[in-house]
């Protein structure tokens, strides 16, 4: 396992890069700890296939360094690494067995046999496959031939870092929940460094201990599941966590005052603005109050989603989302607050602090 190192990377897929715009993938700077399982989240074309793809070597990066426990790497082919990758469809050998599948990467580094079988027997039955292990490749389904794949990229244990890219896309749903859970229970068996790609914040929140959000070619937060929920560091953070997404709502800020159209609440501390920035508040729908006190809204439609409702209203013209029980009072004359407690301030969409 290996601690990565991203020192100033950047990329960009033309030869000459004239701006910032150029960049596919905008500078990243971070490190990443060893035996840790980080995602990398976002919607297409947010950069993050770029970023996997340039830690394990099937990509130069444009600038910047690659460090596995402090060794530059960036030079070093994929084996050179000593990364294992699964991706996003299935690469297998469909002439094999099953079992030959798996055993390939093992026999290929002169594996005594024994421990080959061991290791094979142990991931085919975490996959789910052990009474097909005889058979050829070629006849299994996708979703059996992905599992193969992703049993191949397991089945080591002297690798430096395991990297998924999108690895559950064909599998049937209820197989991605039993395989999100083996994978997060080999990860606190053998604390493989693990990096896992995806756009569903489910296979995100579920897998990792830090999910690095990406938007627009760069990292915009990287924190735990409940750092995303509770403290968006961007307001994408914001929309992209969560279902529904938190409300962003236009805001003028004056010391603690914040005003929402003609409203006004008050905070618990001063937020540190500069000058001219653009202000917004969030807050998630599930912590607006919908009652008859407070700030007036309009009621567009009620969403029935089992345990709750999720209401979609208008607040000054602008729309908002209230998460209310499923047998929560909806008021004729409707009215919402906020927990002040779960209040975030935007300026220019980056979450700003207390001033000192």
């Amino acid at each position: 396992m290996a601690r990565i190192t991203l020192e100033h990377i950047r990329h960009a897929y033309g030869e000459r890069p004239r701006s910032e715009a150029d960049y596919a993938l905008k500078e990243v700077h971070h490190e990443w700890n060893d035996g840790g399982a980080y995602a990398l989240l976002g919607p297409s074309g947010c950069g993050k296939t770029t970023l996997l793809n340039i830690i394990s070597g099937l990509l130069q990066p444009s600038e910047g360094r690659i460090l596995f426990d402090g060794r530059d790497v960036t030079e070093l082919s994929t084996q050179g690494r000593n990364i294992a990758q699964v991706f996003q469809f299935p690469v297998i050998y469909d002439t094999m067995t099953v079992y030959d599948n798996l055993a390939f990467p093992l026999r290929n580094r002169r594996v005594p046999e024994a421990e080959v079988d061991r290791r094979v027997r142990e991931i085919l039955d975490m996959i789910g496959l052990a009474d097909r292990a005889k058979k050829k490749a070629r006849g299994l389904t996708a979703d059996q031939k992905q599992k193969i794949s992703l049993g191949r990229g397991l089945v080591r244990s002297d690798v430096n870092a395991i990297l998924f890219d999108e690895p559950l896309t064909v599998i049937d749903p209820h197989m991605k929940w039993v395989l999100r859970s083996q994978l997060k229970k080999l990860h606190r068996q053998f604390g493989f460094t693990m990096v896992y790609v995806t756009h569903d914040q489910t296979e995100a929140l579920t897998f990792a201990d830090k999910v690095v959000v990406m938007h627009d070619g760069q990292i915009v937060q990287i924190g735990t599941p409940a750092e995303l929920f509770e403290r968006p560091s961007h307001t994408f953070v914001g929309y992209f966590i969560g279902s529904p997404g938190m409300n962003v709502l236009p805001a003028k800020i004056d010391g603690i005052t914040v005003t929402l159209g003609t409203d006004a609440i008050a905070l618990d501390y001063r937020p540190n603005i500069a000058a001219g920035a653009t202000t917004e508040l969030g807050i998630r729908p599930e912590f607006v109050r919908l009652g008859r006190e407070g700030m007036a809204v309009r009621v567009i439609k009620v969403e029935d989603v089992g345990r709750q409702k999720i209401v979609r209203a208008e607040l000054g013209g602008k729309p908002i989302a209230i998460v209310v029980p499923e047998n929560g009072e909806i008021p004729a004359e409707p009215r919402v607050s906020f927990d002040p407690a779960a209040i975030n301030i935007y300026a220019n969409s980056w979450r700003v602090g207390r001033e000192a």
